[in-house]
């Protein structure tokens, strides 16, 4: 299993399954993250937290965390 969190700079990944329970999972999939979505990974921060992704045509950033609730392919 491999997470957004382990993806590299410039990556594009497709999202398999979200992990978490109940508001955190919703608040992920509110944020665009839901299954199937492609994503590039456009910048890790120095100390890796926060992640800068595109998804759906919009820049996100992620914290470590909440990153790595989402698997990837």
């Amino acid at each position: 299993m491999k997470t957004l969190r382990e993806a590299k700079v410039g990556d594009s990944v497709r999202v398999v399954k979200l992990h978490g329970e109940g508001a955190v999972k919703r608040r992920i999939m509110d944020m665009g993250l839901t299954k199937g979505v492609e994503v590039h990974v456009r910048k890790v921060a120095p100390l890796g937290d926060p992640v800068e992704v595109t998804v759906r045509g919009y820049e996100l950033s992620l914290r470590k965390a909440d990153a790595e609730m989402v698997e990837i392919e």
